[in-house]
């Protein structure tokens, strides 16, 4: 027994090596982002750790370098506004639509469920010139419906939750039925409850690829007051190269809607991972 423990703590003792390096390969360049968001401009990139700070880059970004007038509380509110509602919508819908495929009987539902699979694989980027054309003849251009209505519908949100709805024992959906609560109540007030934990996880997916979105946004708004954060900074740093500091504070400050949000959902996170890994 005791060379059989003693194996076992050695092997552990070998991954813990093996962990350690990869750890820190992987959180080195959020590091390495904060620590030159923070230097003096003449150490920025000449100095992997920095002697000396400095808030000037967050100072540059803040008052827009000096070449806007103080577009950063505007576009931050552009982001959280388009990012908040097309990351409940994705939500609601992925849902609504997950419960269909996978609870209701209705005809066609197997070639619905292959072509969102098919989908899935479908290179968007193929798509991005027939969106664009549609929302010109929507009359819809440089609003913040083009940038909303295109991105309210995630594929992959309806994967997951069809695939987790289809876990739950039919006899609790039964019970809600014969207690009188209608399909969209069922949906809302039990099945979002008790799937939780892939909420989370979808949640801060659909977020998180959201909230970086770049192409579309500038793609579709032209007017300043209405651009977001990413669309905002690209077009700040493209003539402004020459400025790397604030480039760092840009991403640093880009990653902590995402970093609150995992803090607060972790626990559920780690939850449906676990599922997601089944």
């Amino acid at each position: 027994m005791k060379t059989r423990r003693g194996k076992h703590e050695r092997s552990h003792n070998w991954l813990y090596i093996l962990a350690i390096p990869v750890l820190l390969i992987m959180v080195l360049p959020y590091i390495y982002l904060i620590l030159q968001s923070f230097a003096t401009w003449d150490q920025v990139n000449n100095t992997l750790i920095p002697t000396s700070f400095s808030l000037r880059s967050y100072e540059w970004i803040w008052t827009g370098g000096g070449f806007t007038p103080q577009p950063w509380l505007n576009a931050l509110f552009n982001s959280l506004l388009v990012t908040g509602v097309d990351s409940v919508c994705m939500v609601a819908f992925g849902a609504l639509v997950g419960y269909a495929l996978s609870v209701l009987q209705f005809k066609g539902r197997k070639f619905v469920n292959n072509f969102i699979l098919f989908q899935m694989f479908y290179p968007a980027i193929i798509l991005l010139v027939p969106t664009f054309l549609v929302i010109r003849f929507a009359g819809i251009y440089d609003t913040y419906w083009a940038m909303l209505i295109p991105k309210m519908l995630s594929l992959w949100a309806i994967f997951m939750y069809t695939n987790f709805f289809r876990s739950i024992d039919n006899e609790v959906i039964e019970a809600a039925r014969m207690d009188g609560a209608s399909e969209i109540g069922i949906i809302f007030r039990i099945m979002l409850p008790i799937s939780r934990s892939i909420t989370s996880v979808i949640f801060l997916f659909v977020f998180m690829e959201r909230w970086t979105e770049l192409m579309w946004d500038l793609i579709v708004v032209k007017d300043s007051t209405k651009q977001t954060l990413n669309v905002l900074l690209s077009t700040m740093f493209g003539p402004y190269g020459a400025y790397p500091g604030p480039l760092y504070a840009a991403g640093t400050l880009l990653t902590v809607p995402i970093l609150v949000l995992f803090i607060l959902f972790s626990r559920n996170f780690v939850n449906g991972i676990q599922f997601v890994l089944r």
